[in-house]
């Protein structure tokens, strides 16, 4: 299926969010989500769907001051 994965669309066999993350090489990363707007905790991506046209964004944590 089609996603739109921060910005750029990506093909996915995933179903879910975590199944999505591991499929892009993000599956082990300290990193945020949000499934069309709203945010994913790390504890629900193992059950939260993806389907057909979805927005996902993943951030990852930055240092700085």
């Amino acid at each position: 299926m089609k996603i739109e994965v921060n910005g750029a669309s990506h093909e996915v066999q995933a179903a879910t969010v975590a199944g999505v993350l591991a499929e892009l090489g993000w599956g082990e990363a300290r990193v945020a989500t949000a499934l069309n707007g709203a945010f994913v905790p790390k504890a629900a991506r193992g059950t939260m769907a993806v389907t057909e046209g979805d927005r996902l964004e993943v951030l990852a944590p930055m240092q700085g001051g």
